[in-house]
């Protein structure tokens, strides 16, 4: 396991090898690795089950402490591949608001933003293949 990254990787049963992977992945590939579930208008809608999040986007947690919450993604962090939302946030002992990083598998997209042009040319693109 010399390489840091490697394209001719395809997968390995190895957690180590697979958190290698992800750990070490690219900007471009890292983008991809923060998708989320649809929802099932949307999976109806664009014959996809799951999308790369993307700022903008409106989501409900599905997971965790702050499940059936929804807002709208604020940030996305790619070099700790989370998601932000506006309306979770945790207060500080200082008294200062922090939004919190969720894990973008513990969402389901419930409104795509189509500001993108691109975006909208790959959805399109898909429903035509299918």
């Amino acid at each position: 396991m010399k390489n840091k990254f490697s394209r001719k990787w395809i997968s390995s049963k190895q957690p180590r090898k697979q958190r290698k992977y992800r750990y070490n992945a690219p900007l471009h590939l890292r983008q991809k690795m923060v998708a989320a579930h649809l929802d099932k208008t949307l999976r109806k809608e664009y014959k996809k089950r799951s999308m790369p999040v993307r700022k903008g986007d409106e989501v409900v947690v599905m997971r965790g402490k702050f499940r059936k919450k929804r807002g709208n993604v604020t940030h996305i962090d790619l070099s700790k591949m989370k998601i932000f939302i506006d309306d979770i946030k945790i207060k500080k002992v200082s008294g200062q608001e922090v939004e919190i990083p969720i894990e973008p598998s513990n969402v389901k997209i419930t409104k795509l933003n189509l500001d993108d042009k691109k975006r909208i040319k790959i959805l399109k693109r898909k429903a035509k293949a299918l």
